[in-house]
């Protein structure tokens, strides 16, 4: 196991630095959004070349292909035509002279840090070599699914919301962002968790748990919920809104 996650921290240091050098080459840090889906293609597929193919692995590796390339694939084609995402502009203005080195690390090597860390279940399911499935797998299987319905469902209703709009501050409240402010990332969470559970009867499955609950601290308390929150500070519509809906898990709106 040890040198396994040392093989791939080695791994994501080297696409870390490769997708820093694209940053540098495009003028714009957002190209991080794209890489970190891509990053969790690269460890499967890593691990698939160099473990055992057996029928668990190969499932997560599946599971997680699957949510990765439909989300780098939306965030590549939101973006596309576009200035650089706000959060990174505001970055770029904010560090000024020490942009580069901060960037290399604040952006790049700490989501290499993160990506090697909520990747842990896949770690766990790809130097097993279980072939058998349980009931575990199967409620994985439909914890998952659930998550990827509501991100790819979320995604696109707020994609086409935003063609459609007439003001830049108006809310969208419909869908099933009428039952959660954040489907999108009630739906991420959900799909992790829903690969942990199908690792949970494999050797080392505590590890696993780490990755999970890294990425719902991480949605719910620091990059994720508090961000866009904060970004409609001031906004009517959105106090209205926070009022009378779940901030994460679906529910009937007050």
């Amino acid at each position: 196991m040890a040198a396994v996650l040392l093989q791939i921290g080695f791994l994501i240091w080297v696409y870390a630095t490769l997708w820093f050098i694209v940053s540098l080459l495009t003028r714009r840090n957002d190209v991080a959004d794209i890489a970190w889906g891509l990053g969790y293609v690269v460890i499967c597929i890593y691990l698939f070349q160099t473990q055992v193919k057996a029928s668990i692995p190969i499932l997560v590796y599946t599971l997680v292909g699957v949510w990765a390339l439909r989300l780098s694939t939306h965030i590549f084609l939101r973006n596309w035509g576009k200035t650089e995402d706000f959060r990174y502009r505001q970055w770029r203005e904010e560090w000024g002279k020490t942009f580069y080195w901060r960037s290399y690390l604040q952006v790049y090597l700490l989501q290499g840090f993160l990506l090697w860390i909520i990747a842990l279940p896949i770690v766990v399911a790809g130097i097993s070599a279980a072939q058998e499935w349980t009931i575990a797998t199967y409620l994985g299987i439909l914890l998952w699914a659930i998550g990827f319905f509501f991100q790819a469902v979320s995604d696109y209703q707020l994609t086409q919301f935003v063609k459609t709009r007439k003001h830049k501050e108006d809310v969208l409240q419909t869908g099933l962002w009428r039952y959660s402010r954040h489907p999108n990332y009630f739906g991420e969470i959900a799909m992790w968790w829903g690969i942990f559970v199908i690792v949970l009867p494999l050797p080392y499955a505590w590890m696993g748990m780490i990755g999970p609950l890294t990425i719902t601290l991480l949605l719910v308390f620091v990059s994720g919920v508090p961000l866009l929150e904060k970004r409609y500070v001031g906004n009517a519509e959105y106090a209205a809104y926070q009022k009378r809906t779940s901030v994460l898990i679906p529910w009937w709106p007050i």
